[in-house]
């Protein structure tokens, strides 16, 4: 699909009321600020680079130094997402290090999800065959060249650059999408300002890896699955996660050793959001598109 095709599909989607979406993933319910930050125009913006393209490459993976282990946000996120776009015709490969790759690898394979390749540097390979690049909870440098967690602690040491994907891939004329759900990371750089206004004390931690747009959410995950919920809606199809879905993958990703990024445990959560709440966010995203469906059709009838 070529990029006029894909910007045409947004304009028949004109009327999606993107603010309510954003209620459900974007509201701040984890008090960090950043998701002040997101706004209807960034996620039509990304909606239509979705649509147009054709091959995707998403990366995700956050190692939690403390914990020795991988967190629970970003593989059900961008399996998620992938799979939508692979239902929707798209090629999509996941990308994420050795260190994340068995709970991306156990995510994928709970839901159904794309291929995963796992990479220890920024290996010109993840870009193949790709016109569209997403970061999806996955670390980005700040402006001194290292990388910090939400607490401010140095963890260069456990990361690999895979963020650098994002200069190569711009140079290149591909797109890029940051999600994220505290400022340091991939793709986040493209709200650097704003952020540092909104967060003066956390401002030498904040990434400087810049995007075309990016998504500040609640949850990174979330931010997966609003995606794959806008491309429902604008597909007239539901691609995003059915019941029962979040819990399969949040058990595969914690069996595979995956811990709570905000807790460092090992239990069925996310960010500090218990299995319940992440599941009612699920279900509010897919009742958002049964409200976004009929309002189509109704329109489409009264063209008819």
């Amino acid at each position: 699909m070529g990029f006029g095709e894909g910007a045409s599909a947004v304009a028949d989607c004109g009327g999606l009321d993107v603010g309510a979406l954003l209620r459900i993933v974007a509201s701040d319910l984890g008090g960090r600020k950043v998701p002040a930050l997101s706004h209807p125009s960034g996620w039509e913006e990304a909606l239509a680079l979705c649509l147009a393209a054709e091959g995707v490459t998403i990366v995700t993976g956050f190692f939690i130094a403390s914990a020795g282990a991988p967190e629970t946000d970003g593989p059900a996120g961008s399996v998620a997402l992938g799979r939508a776009m692979e239902l929707l015709g798209r090629r999509v490969q996941l990308v994420t290090d050795s260190r994340s790759s068995l709970v991306l690898s156990a995510c994928s394979a709970a839901l159904g999800g794309p291929p995963v390749a796992a990479m220890d540097g920024p290996h010109p390979a993840a870009l193949e065959g790709a016109d569209l690049l997403i970061f999806l909870e996955r670390p980005g440098c700040a402006g001194d060249g290292r990388y910090y967690n939400m607490r401010g602690n140095d963890i260069s040491a456990s990361v690999v650059p895979l963020d650098d994907l994002a200069v190569r891939a711009l140079e290149h004329g591909l797109p890029v999408i940051g999600i994220g759900d505290g400022g340091n990371e991939a793709g986040m750089g493209a709200l650097y300002e704003p952020l540092k206004r909104l967060l003066p004390e956390y401002a030498r931690c904040l990434s400087r890896v810049p995007a075309t747009v990016c998504l500040p959410v609640d949850v990174s995950n979330w931010g997966g699955y609003a995606l794959a919920a806008l491309l429902s809606a604008a597909s007239g199809r539901w691609v995003g996660l059915s019941p029962g879905e979040e819990e399969r993958a949040l058990r595969a990703a914690v069996g595979a050793g995956a811990v709570d990024g905000t807790t460092g445990c090992r239990t069925l959560s996310v960010d500090g959001f218990s299995l319940e709440r992440l599941e009612r966010v699920t279900v509010q995203l897919k009742d958002w598109y049964g409200i976004a469906a009929k309002k189509t059709f109704l329109k489409r009838q009264n063209h008819a």
